[in-house]
């Protein structure tokens, strides 16, 4: 009888082994392709979450600021940063703060003082120039502008029919609009529009020149353009929150009323210090009165409830109780002061501004700030150029979700003109990247990610 050698018996058991562990590797590699995969949809999910999370804290925080205009900003008040949070505000549960999602409102230093970090807070629109109301050369002596551009800006919104100056918009696809802007990025469609003259060297506009923005000048500090300085939206109602108009002082009967319900000895001189043309401001209201024996307490007390137009809103005032340096320095310059003047008063009324917070209750501050004979005070009095009061308020929020993941950032404009607060412009920036700065960062993100 024939019998098997051991070495026949084993190839064939040897090629079943092998066969074997090759389909298993092949199912292993199949196993793990998938885990791997699915870890990467984990991943994905997560951080879609993170996503979704921050964009809820951001419609959370939308309705924060408007319950804090709501609160504090009555009478055309601008909230004080003691008043309500701003920097890394938790979202969600108390019992677990490192799956919060946060949100920052990005604001600017009122002091002006240059940061390598981002300053939070409401950013008051009423601290920047109109668009729409700012004549040419107030506009152009704003940093980094040109008057070209300025006249550009001058000619797409004149309301002519036609623009002022010959600008060939043909080569561009479309025609100027002669019409008042509507929006402040409406700037890009301007002739002569570029970036530098837009956004500066803050790409990101978060107020401070970051580790990947590279500076115009050469400095350490942040050189904004006009998204900076420009706004569209500041007006200021001429009537109470009730309905009823403000006192419009150009109108004796209405003064006289006024004065009698206030100061009844004051009647007497109406005539004597109403000049024959009006009162073209409330400054020159409150000089001429002074004169008359009005004291600043005294106009104090009336200063919310007079005007100087019968007009429903008035339009592009400027506030000086926020207005950064540049921009007040513009003003006076665009109105006929020298540059050294200009500069100067505008840093006094900074300066002023951060030694007296308790002072600024109404334009007669500024008289203190830079005494009554100063060439800036005479030059204002002449128009209805500021006030201290602002009903528009940019929050510009960034969020992101649990573990400082999926950033989102969106910038909302709210009007309480009317009343309740409105949100009337919304713009998403999250394409602009991170703005929150390094420090956040490293606080909020690389620390929870590592």
């Amino acid at each position: 009888m024939n019998r098997r050698s051991p070495k026949a018996v084993a190839r064939p058991r040897g090629s079943v082994l092998v066969i074997v562990m090759l389909i298993s590797f092949g199912l292993i590699s199949i196993a793990l392709y998938f885990a791997n995969s699915m870890s990467m949809e984990l991943r994905a999910s997560d951080n879609r979450m993170s996503g979704l999370s921050a964009d809820q804290a951001i419609e959370g925080a939308a309705r924060y600021v408007g319950y804090i205009l709501t609160l504090y900003a009555t009478n055309g008040a601008v909230p004080d940063l003691t008043e309500y949070l701003a920097e890394a505000v938790p979202v969600g549960n108390a019992a677990a703060p490192e799956q919060n999602a946060h949100f920052w409102i990005i604001g600017r230093d009122p002091s002006g003082t240059a940061s390598s970090e981002p300053y939070f807070s409401l950013l008051d629109e009423g601290s920047k120039l109109n668009l729409n109301a700012a004549n040419t050369n107030t506009l152009s002596y704003l940093p980094n502008m040109t008057l070209d551009f300025a006249s550009a800006i001058a000619d797409w919104r004149s309301t002519n029919g036609v623009g002022t100056y010959a600008l060939n918009y043909s080569q561009l696809g479309y025609s100027d609009k002669n019409l008042p802007f509507e929006t402040v990025d409406e700037l890009r469609l301007v002739y002569g529009a570029t970036a530098d003259l837009l956004a500066g060297d803050d790409l990101n506009r978060n107020g401070v020149l970051d580790a990947n923005e590279k500076s115009l000048n050469g400095g350490t500090a942040s050189t904004p353009g006009l998204f900076e300085y420009a706004t569209v939206y500041s007006r200021e109602p001429n009537f109470h929150s009730d309905g009823t108009s403000l006192t419009n002082v150009n109108t004796p009967a209405q003064l006289r009323a006024l004065l009698q319900a206030n100061f009844p000895s004051l009647v007497s001189r109406i005539g004597a210090t109403t000049p024959a043309q009006g009162y073209p401001s409330l400054l020159d209201f409150y000089l001429r009165w002074y004169n008359a024996g009005m004291t600043e307490q005294q106009f104090v007390q009336i200063y919310n409830s007079i005007t100087v137009t019968n007009e429903h809103y008035s339009r592009g005032r400027l506030n000086i109780n926020t207005a950064s340096a540049p921009v007040l320095t513009a003003l006076f310059e665009g109105i006929g002061i020298d540059q050294n003047t200009a500069s100067g008063a505008a840093q006094s009324l900074v300066t002023y501004r951060q030694q007296n917070p308790n002072n600024l209750t109404s334009v007669a501050w500024i008289v203190d700030a830079l005494g009554r004979s100063s060439t800036a005070i005479q030059a204002l009095r002449r128009r209805d150029y500021i006030t201290t009061h602002s009903f528009q308020f940019t929050a510009d929020i960034a969020a992101t979700g649990a573990f400082g993941r999926g950033y989102r950032r969106v910038k909302f404009v709210f009007d309480i003109s009317e009343g309740m607060p409105q949100i009337i412009y919304r713009q998403d920036l999250s394409r602009l990247g991170w703005a929150l700065g390094s420090k956040t960062r490293e606080t909020w993100v690389a620390q929870n990610t590592r």
